[in-house]
């Protein structure tokens, strides 16, 4: 499905999320969230049937559900889009109209980026600026692993786009960060390559300047209590 709402585009093949040609991030279950609403519209969909397309056959608690439509109503410029039904669940209320493919205007189609991180054979794309990495669901990566903080760990990527430019940084995280077996703290220069160990999950950091870096983000992570 790929849909345009106003100056944003949803392509859920790509798990992309663009307003006016910018990259907009959300969390993997947010990101799925927001799908499902849109592909159910005009229709609301009642709490139960969110939690159980979001979190199949476990109990999570009503706050899980509600701050990811807090996350989707952060990230899109008009929160209205969103609509709650008190006491039966949520609806997209906006109009969207499909996106042919091969059709969308160059505006709506996010800036390519050179660098990427790999966690779980998934890429995942970092946007010019700070990437915070941990187990909070407002993160721009997301990594729901043993370990690993709620913020754990920053990506700084240069706006100019250098592929030796990129730094990261430990966020007081619990459990350290590392590059291969090194620990890290402020401004550590990455490289093409790198193996960057949180707790137990280990991504792989690429800089790559061609036309082969990734554009989509992620695929839901499976039993993911993101989000």
């Amino acid at each position: 499905m790929k849909v345009r709402f106003g100056s944003v585009v949803l392509d859920t093949a790509s798990r992309q999320l663009t307003e006016a040609g910018a990259a907009k991030h959300l969390s993997p279950k947010a990101f799925d969230l927001l799908a499902m609403l849109v592909e159910r519209r005009p229709a609301v969909v009642e709490k139960a049937a969110i939690r159980q397309r979001l979190w199949p056959d476990t109990h999570v608690v009503e706050a899980s559900l509600t701050n990811l439509v807090a996350e989707v109503r952060g990230v899109l410029t008009d929160s209205s889009l969103l609509r709650t039904v008190h006491g039966v669940g949520y609806a997209f209320d906006g109009e969207a109209v499909e996106v042919e493919a091969g059709r969308a205007s160059e505006a709506a189609r996010p800036a390519a980026t050179p660098f990427w991180i790999v966690w779980k054979d998934r890429p995942i794309v970092l946007a010019p600026g700070d990437n915070v990495i941990g187990r909070d669901a407002a993160c721009a990566v997301w990594i729901d692993a043993g370990g690993v903080s709620r913020k754990h760990a920053r990506i700084r990527v240069p706006a100019d786009g250098n592929p030796a430019g990129a730094l990261i940084d430990d966020l007081n995280s619990t459990n350290g960060t590392f590059i291969g077996r090194r620990r890290v703290t402020d401004g550590h220069p990455l490289e093409n390559g790198d193996r960057i160990k949180l707790g137990d999950a280990t991504l792989i950091f690429r800089a790559l300047k061609d036309a082969d870096a990734p554009t989509k983000r992620v695929k839901p992570p499976k039993g993911r209590s993101q989000a």
